[in-house]
């Protein structure tokens, strides 16, 4: 019963804080628990809780990780736009130009500003300044 118990305590902070690390040692001591039920020492006890909860920390804290700091695999908006091949409408140099880029009309101006892009050439967008392509 006092496993359970710990096992709410530390589900608690895991809802408050929401700090993961709380729900692992809840489990642990949910597994616990269940070794009580069957019948375990104490020592037995305290060793699978202790052996559930390093081990989630250990295998489920570097995913969770891992997870957080990857990009999104779909890329939305501009950043969809970046690396995608344009048509040049009007000639496009440092000053500006126009671009047909996913089917609409941008406005758009070269990357390095000596050179220029003729209508019908095909450009990579490196970057969205505003609503102006930059391309080479």
């Amino acid at each position: 019963m006092w496993w359970l118990i710990a096992a709410v305590g530390l589900g608690i902070p895991l809802v408050v804080t929401a700090m993961p690390e709380f729900g692992m040692f809840a489990v642990g001591a949910v597994a616990s628990a269940v070794t009580a039920a069957l019948g375990g020492g104490t020592v037995i006890q305290f060793l699978v809780f202790a052996a559930v909860s390093v081990a989630l920390v250990a295998v489920v804290r570097p995913l969770a990780n891992r997870h957080r700091t990857q990009r999104p695999v779909l890329a939305s908006g501009i950043d969809a736009l970046k690396g995608k091949s344009a048509t040049v409408l009007e000639r496009v140099d440092g000053a500006g130009g126009r671009i047909k880029l996913g089917g609409e009309i941008w406005s758009a101006r070269a990357l390095d500003g000596d050179r220029a892009y003729e209508p019908g050439s095909q450009v990579d967008v490196v970057e969205i300044e505003g609503a102006t392509a930059v391309v080479i």
